[in-house]
C-alpha cells in the first residue's frame, strides 16, 4: 500500500464527481474532505464517495489539518481566489483549467506557491492521458518527421441560459477558456509559443465568445489552425501533419483513445490507447507521486507550461477583444 494522500475537493459539481470516481481507483488516495457553499450539497457528495469530513465553507476545509492536497473544481473565475486560499493555508493544489483568468492571476498563484514551498499544478488532464503520451512518443521517434502544421477543434452546443456557466461572462463563460484551451494547449505542446497570432470570434449578447478561430504562426514557418465553439458540435479531432506522414487524434482528441498513423504512400495504421476510469486517474497519480517525492511541480506539466498557456490565451483574447472583469 502506497503512502496515503488525503484529498480535499472544493466545488462538488459534475467534473468533481468524475474526479472523485477516479480517486477511488488510485492507490493510497483518500477523500478526506469536501466543501461547498451549500453544506447539504457537500454532505450529499461526501456520502456518495465516502468522504471523511464535509464542510459548508471553503475556509473550513483549508483549515482541516488532515487535508494534504485540494482539488479545485469551481467555475473559472474562482480558481485564483480558491487556489490562493489553499496556498495561504499551506495546502498543495490541483486546480482545474484554466488555471486563472489571465497571466497576472497565474503568476500570483505560482509566486505564492513558491514562497510557501507548496506543490501546485494545473489539472490539465490531457497531458496525462495515455493517448497523448503515445502521440508524443511517436513524434519524438521521428515517425512523421518534422511537424509542418496542426489542425484541431473543440466545439459543442452549450446551454444558452445566461445564468448558467457557458454564457455567463461573470463566471468566465465563452468557448475559448472553456474548450479552446485544449487545441491551444496541443499547439503549445507540439510547437511551443507562436510568434504571431491571428484570431477572430463571434460573440453572444452576453458578451462571451461563442466561436473562436485562431491561426498560430511560428518562426520556422509552421502553422496551427485552431477552433473552439459553443454553438456547434464539431468533430473535436486533431490532425498533425509532418514531412513523413500524419497523426489523427480521434474524437475527443483531448482524451483520445484512438490514433491513426498514416505515413505517406502507406496504409493507415490504427492504434488503440485506453485510459483508466474517466481519464482523471492519470493526473491524480501524477500529483500524488509528486507529493510523495517532495516535488513542488510536475516535470510532465511544469508551471512554465501553464504560464505559457494562459499568456497565449491572453494574446488570443486581445486579438478578438474578449475582456473579463479580472483584466481590469
Amino acid at each position: 500500500m502506497s503512502t496515503p494522500v488525503r484529498w480535499g475537493i472544493i466545488g462538488p459539481g459534475n467534473i468533481a464527481r468524475k474526479f472523485a470516481e477516479d480517486l477511488e481507483l488510485a492507490d493510497g488516495a483518500v477523500l478526506q474532505a469536501v466543501s461547498s457553499r451549500d453544506a447539504k450539497r457537500a454532505k450529499a457528495f461526501g456520502k456518495d464517495f465516502g468522504a471523511v469530513s464535509t464542510y459548508g465553507s471553503y475556509e473550513a476545509l483549508v483549515k482541516d489539518p488532515e487535508v494534504d492536497i485540494v482539488y479545485i473544481a469551481t467555475p473559472h473565475v474562482f480558481h485564483y481566489p480558491h487556489a490562493m486560499l489553499c496556498l495561504q493555508h499551506g495546502k498543495a493544489v490541483l486546480c482545474e483549467k484554466p488555471f486563472g483568468m489571465n497571466a497576472a492571476e497565474v503568476e500570483a498563484m505560482l509566486t505564492e506557491a513558491k514562497a510557501r514551498d507548496v506543490f501546485i499544478m494545473e489539472a490539465f488532464w490531457t497531458r496525462f492521458i495515455p493517448g497523448i503520451q503515445k502521440m508524443l512518443d511517436l513524434i519524438q521517434a521521428d515517425t512523421i518527421g518534422e511537424i509542418e502544421y496542426l489542425r484541431a477543434d473543440f466545439g459543442f452546443i452549450g446551454e444558452t441560459d445566461p445564468k448558467k456557466r457557458v454564457y455567463n461572462k461573470a463566471l468566465g463563460g465563452g468557448s475559448l477558456l472553456d474548450v479552446g484551451i485544449y487545441p491551444v494547449y496541443l499547439a503549445l505542446l507540439l510547437m511551443g509559443a507562436p510568434e504571431k497570432i491571428e484570431a477572430s470570434a463571434l460573440f453572444s449578447s452576453t458578451g462571451v465568445d461563442t466561436h473562436c478561430a485562431m491561426l498560430f504562426n511560428y518562426a520556422k514557418g509552421q502553422k496551427s489552425i485552431l477552433e473552439s465553439s459553443v454553438i456547434a458540435n464539431t468533430p473535436t479531432e486533431a490532425l498533425i501533419f509532418g514531412t513523413k506522414g500524419m497523426l489523427k487524434l480521434h474524437h475527443s482528441f483531448h482524451h483520445t483513445q484512438k490514433i491513426t498513423l498514416e505515413l505517406y504512400g502507406k496504409q493507415p495504421e490504427s492504434i488503440e490507447v485506453k485510459y483508466k476510469g474517466n481519464g482523471y486517474y492519470h493526473e491524480i497519480v501524477e500529483a500524488m507521486e509528486c507529493l510523495r517525492s517532495g516535488k513542488k511541480e510536475s516535470a510532465a506539466l511544469p508551471q512554465r507550461m501553464s504560464l505559457d498557456l494562459i499568456k497565449t490565451l491572453d494574446r488570443v483574447r486581445q486579438e478578438v477583444g474578449l475582456v473579463y472583469a479580472q483584466d481590469q
